[in-house]
């Protein structure tokens, strides 16, 4: 059995937090917090497809131009190299999962 508070953790970002609830070679399950005004650099994976899904707080997560707005309990696809960028640009933290396959560290390309 996995939890946030038994999961590695590690700091990404400025101020954004990740749990490592899956790690393995062919399967990545990660939840992560972003506080307001926070996000990723835009990039794309060259192996990974990946699955975003909010658990709290909103989404903003663009993807090749487009952005999608993720709010509670609603998700996204992102195929492999799909640019996209992950941002919360709202009051509360973000919190969700995203699910990689395979394994997205070391697969990252920025633009």
């Amino acid at each position: 059995m996995i939890s946030k508070e038994s999961a590695e953790h590690y700091h990404w970002g400025n101020g954004c937090d990740g749990w490592h609830l899956v790690k393995s070679s062919n399967l990545s399950v990660i939840q992560e917090r972003v506080p307001s005004g926070c996000g990723e650099i835009r990039h794309f994976h060259k192996h990974s497809e990946q699955f975003f899904f909010v658990l709290a707080g909103v989404a903003s997560l663009e993807v090749n131009g487009e952005t999608h707005t993720l709010r509670s309990h609603q998700g996204l696809h992102v195929k492999a190299k799909m640019p996209h960028q992950l941002k919360n640009e709202h009051s509360e933290d973000l919190v969700f999962t995203v699910t990689s396959t395979p394994p997205s560290h070391g697969d990252r390309v920025e633009l």
